[in-house]
């Protein structure tokens, strides 16, 4: 008999964006886990967008704008970064409508740059079976 064992592929990072809010899957999660609050930003010409952990040393120092510094609530499963003002910004951007519906996008870690990449040029579809 030949068995063939199911190996369940690692889940990727995905990155939810709806009207007011920004929500990371568990596997986008783990990187923010020790994360104090956030820095957004915006790459309109690759169409992305761009979140930096900060620590809480790093966020508590004052060489960083508390403008440019967001909270984030991390769970177990879960994080949410609650921004209506970046939302209305990619709304505008990137012609999308959060506004009445909820879109998914597929996020990667840079460890180089210590930072999650959200590709809003490929929104995730989902299918029913």
């Amino acid at each position: 008999m030949a068995i063939i064992w199911f190996n369940e592929k690692p889940k990727e990072g995905v990155v939810t964006i709806a009207q007011g809010h920004l929500t990371l899957n568990k596997p986008a999660t783990t990187f923010f886990e020790s994360a104090y609050s956030v820095m957004l930003g915006i790459d309109p010409d690759d169409k992305k967008v761009i979140i930096k952990p900060l620590d809480k040393a790093t966020a508590l120092r004052h060489d960083i704008p508390d403008t440019k510094k967001y909270r984030i609530t991390v769970r177990s499963s879960y994080s949410r970064i609650t921004n209506k003002a970046f939302v209305e910004e990619l709304t505008g951007l990137f012609n999308l409508d959060f506004k009445n519906e909820t879109i998914k996008f597929p996020a990667e870690w840079d460890n180089k740059q210590k930072v999650l990449v959200v590709n809003m040029k490929e929104e995730i579809k989902w299918t029913k079976f």
